[in-house]
């Protein structure tokens, strides 16, 4: 029975992922690896979980190790258990700017499970001869730090400046290195802005839709700020395109919608649902870095990826399952 394992599998994209694996018949069963934390205030009402709703129509055929990936007997565990044939590594923090955020937990996230995950493939591989198709390593387009140009390549030089980025960053070398030096089949994606239904760790595009629906102000943090807005089905897509295709071998891509839109394009689509939206508009946060449109040119030639949503089709998607879904909404 083929397998697919997603470390951080309960989130948002592990979540799309799991559920299009699935439907396409790629594997039969998917192996959900995650220590269910939350990252955000879960006592305020309008934070609400959707983790359960994420998987209602097919957790039969999930099957849940519950534990955390920067924990080597944790990893070997549930490599030695399920064989999976392919492996998507999505466990880390989900998203740069979190409270409180240190340097040992995103360390544990992104660098100490990358390095146990491959030791323990490259420990089986000598053991018994067990070894994936391929594993993917979610990386972020923070590792680029300020754009350069107005249009990203894989080839745009990394400098992160933050934490988060720094340690995907890190997490990458290792995919590289430790990858080639154990023939270990791995690809590294770049995904940028993640926005869609279920989210619920406090993205941008989430805040603004929440705030739309009640009637709050939204604070648009400059006027000309961009993001390369990627709707999540995209993303999944993308992944699974990394995890089977053999152009994807050994490479690294940008996994994004391929155009960026400025903070003030998403509020404009949340408008189409919202027409009375309140809008305040001030000085960029000096936090993030500069970004822009992320080159997807690799990916379309290398593995067939082509986005399917533009940023109005998603946000009205997302809308509509938040209308539908949010108790708040009721």
């Amino acid at each position: 029975m083929k397998k697919l394992l997603i470390t951080g599998g309960a989130g948002l994209v592990g979540s799309f992922i799991a559920r299009q694996a699935l439907k396409d018949s790629i594997v039969h069963q998917v192996v959900i690896l995650d220590h269910f934390g939350r990252y955000v205030d879960s006592l305020r009402e309008e934070f609400f979980d959707y983790r359960k709703h994420r998987f209602a129509d097919f957790a039969d055929r999930v099957f849940v190790e519950r534990g955390d990936a920067s924990h080597f007997g944790v990893l070997r565990h549930c490599l030695e258990k399920h064989e999976p044939e392919y492996i998507i590594h999505l466990a880390a923090l989900p998203l740069a700017k979190l409270p409180n955020l240190n340097v040992e937990e995103a360390r544990e996230g992104s660098v100490d499970s990358t390095a146990y995950m491959l030791e323990c493939i490259s420990e089986m591989s000598r053991r018994n001869g067990y070894m994936p198709s391929r594993i993917v390593y979610a990386s972020s387009s923070m590792v680029y730090g300020d754009f350069q140009s107005e249009i990203a390549t894989e080839d745009h030089r990394t400098n992160p400046k933050e934490i988060y980025g720094t340690m995907k960053l890190a997490g990458e070398v290792l995919m590289n290195g430790l990858g080639q030096f154990f023939s270990i089949p791995y690809s590294i994606v770049r995904p940028s802005a993640v926005y869609g239904p279920t989210d619920m760790n406090r993205r941008v595009s989430q805040i603004f839709l929440e705030k739309a629906a009640l009637k709050q102000k939204i604070n648009v943090q400059g006027a000309t700020e961009k993001l390369d807005f990627t709707y999540v089905k995209d993303v999944a897509n993308g992944f699974l395109l990394c995890a089977t295709q053999d152009g994807a071998l050994g490479e690294t891509f940008n996994i994004t919608h391929g155009k960026a839109n400025t903070l003030l394009d998403y509020v404009e689509c949340l408008s189409k649902h919202f027409p009375d939206i309140d809008v305040e508009v001030t000085e960029r946060d000096a936090f993030r870095p500069r970004r822009g449109t992320l080159s997807i040119e690799k990916a379309r030639k290398a593995i067939g990826y082509e986005p399917q949503y533009t940023l109005q089709e998603g946000v009205d998607e997302y809308v509509s399952f938040f209308r539908e879904n949010h108790p708040l909404m009721k």
